[in-house]
């Protein structure tokens, strides 16, 4: 007789294959081009900070997937290895890893600290999003785990039905109102709004082309005046933009498709976008200012940048899938 728990290790192995699978197939040649019409701009005069992160003998990094910034400068960092949530100080000095044990972890994918300062955590994989409190204590799930031993025709077929359920969530932001805005993902193609007491208000979005429609939108940002939403529509190669009830305002391309992004604090916002090999920095209403970077995996370079952070306009933080790597870059204004 095989032991349950070798059958539980088992299909947990084949639950991370599927997912890498998935990942990697909704990545779209276009995706990784650069579409026409895009922009050009000046080259941004950047440093990267060497070993900046300190990790201990016994944590190891895989794929880099989220990193945002709290309210005490710490940074916390989301990978797919087999510690997925990591906290650092400013200086990079590891702090401590977080949530460890709680089965939430099979395809790390986003982590944003919202005006409050509570963390949450967006898993692909598990299709929850799930709120900490500041003391890194669990206060909200969002979605719901596929059903133990049918995962594969959940994850394959459908994930659980119910428009208050995810398929494979992608990113989080919050609007001034504490409302909770989702972008779900590579499954569902569409953006769930839900209140602050986490129920849900409305989703809107299908697969497609079209203006309010997403080929798998992956990132999600809302300016500081909490009245335009942005949505990295990645399969498209373009952005989007909505009002806080979902209506489509305008749309506009970089100079590749844009995986992640961030947006600096106020009083004079600007954007930083991750994509393919390049960051590039832009203004709220859509126009480039400038990049940096080039396609490569070792230090110096830029590969997928699946997110980025941004606690102000000098400072931005990497997460690099294909390099297992967060980078510290500092950027430079260009001189008029």
């Amino acid at each position: 007789m095989i032991a349950a728990s070798n059958l539980i290790k088992g299909e947990t192995k084949m639950k991370r294959l599927v997912l890498v699978a998935l990942f990697l197939a909704a990545v779209p040649l276009a995706a990784q081009q650069e579409p026409a019409g895009a922009q050009q701009a000046p080259q941004l005069s950047v440093r990267v900070v060497e070993n900046f992160l300190k990790l201990p003998d016994d944590v190891h990094m895989a794929e880099v997937v989220g990193v945002t910034v709290d309210q005490k400068g710490h940074i916390i960092v989301a990978n797919r290895g087999h510690r997925p949530l990591l906290e650092f100080n400013a200086d990079g000095t590891f702090v401590r890893s977080i949530a460890d044990g709680l089965p939430l972890f099979e395809g790390p994918h986003s982590v944003r600290v919202d005006p409050q300062g509570n963390l949450w955590y967006v898993d692909a994989g598990t299709n929850l999003v799930v709120k900490f409190d500041q003391t890194k204590h669990l206060q909200m799930v969002l979605g719901r785990r596929p059903e133990p031993w049918t995962w594969m025709t959940h994850v394959i077929e459908r994930a659980i039905p119910g428009p208050q359920n995810f398929y494979q969530p992608t990113d989080i932001t919050w609007g001034l109102d504490g409302s909770i805005y989702i972008s779900d993902g590579y499954g569902n193609s569409r953006v769930a709004k839900f209140n602050k007491d986490g129920n849900l208000v409305k989703h809107w979005g299908e697969r497609g082309g079209a203006p309010g429609q997403f080929n798998t939108p992956h990132s999600i940002v809302i300016d500081a005046a909490g009245t335009t939403l942005y949505v990295a529509d990645r399969g498209n190669s373009r952005i989007q933009t909505f009002d806080t009830d979902g209506n489509f305002k305008k749309e506009f391309q970089i100079g590749g498709a844009p995986w992640s992004f961030c947006i600096t604090p106020p009083p004079n916002q600007v954007m930083f976008v991750g994509s393919t090999g390049k960051v590039y920095k832009m203004d709220l209403n859509g126009k480039v200012l400038g990049s940096f970077g080039r396609m490569g995996r070792v230090p110096g370079t830029v590969d997928w940048v699946h997110a980025v952070a941004c606690p102000d306009e000098r400072t931005v933080y990497l997460a690099e899938e294909l390099s297992w790597r967060l980078d510290k870059v500092i950027v430079d204004t260009p001189k008029p």
